[in-house]
């Protein structure tokens, strides 16, 4: 197994990278939003893989973050999706916003993927449902101008998700009240009251 492949960004194409170290060029499919932040080439890159092998040849499929090769190898453990299928629905929605659709039942973001229905993203929210969950969307550390917060006080997290959950119930889609709150700079003393109205300035 190929945990990650650090080394010179050689090669970008619409699909993929090829990243070269030790005189050897590797060939790796790469979701779009891969594509977007990559590093300029000739600079050296860290991408976390996952070796996909087949009779007919092996492949590479690579994300610049852990959390976003452990979406994708969820999205392999769903019925009917392989490779190709998870790169195309990473591309179209960010891991993140994919577990959004998910906790909120929301089958039409996910079915806008090239070559997912309907059916295939209510299958995806089956059997991911019970896989992610709001923590791992908005940890309780990740408040504070979008950063770690000063004093990692949980209950900053909490009054986020408790104005995302408010947002929801207004109407908004999971994914426009998560969007919202992170603009928001949480401090110590904000109570999810206070995060709330100042999400809502974001949405209005």
């Amino acid at each position: 197994m190929i945990s990650y492949i650090k080394g010179i960004l050689s090669e970008v194409s619409g699909d993929g990278i090829v990243v070269e170290t030790g005189n050897i060029g590797y060939e790796i499919k790469t979701p779009l939003s891969v594509l977007e932040r990559l590093p300029a080439m000739g600079e050296e890159v860290k991408i976390y893989t996952y070796l996909q092998v087949r009779e007919d040849g092996l492949g590479l499929f690579g994300f610049l973050t852990k959390g976003e090769l452990a979406m994708f190898k969820q999205l392999l453990g769903v019925g009917g999706i392989g490779p190709k299928g998870a790169l195309g629905i990473l591309s179209a929605l960010k891991p993140d916003d994919l577990r959004l659709a998910v906790i909120s039942g929301d089958a039409k973001a996910i079915a806008r993927a090239p070559g997912v229905g309907v059916k295939t993203a209510q299958r995806i929210i089956l059997d991911l449902k019970d896989k992610v969950s709001m923590d791992d969307i908005i940890p309780a550390e990740a408040f504070a101008g979008g950063g770690q917060t000063e004093n990692g006080d949980p209950a900053l997290g909490a009054a986020g998700r408790e104005a995302m959950e408010a947002l929801t119930a207004l109407g908004y889609s999971a994914m426009e009240a998560s969007r919202a709150v992170r603009r928001v700079e949480i401090s110590g003393d904000m109570t999810a009251e206070d995060v709330l109205k100042q999400s809502l300035k974001f949405l209005i």
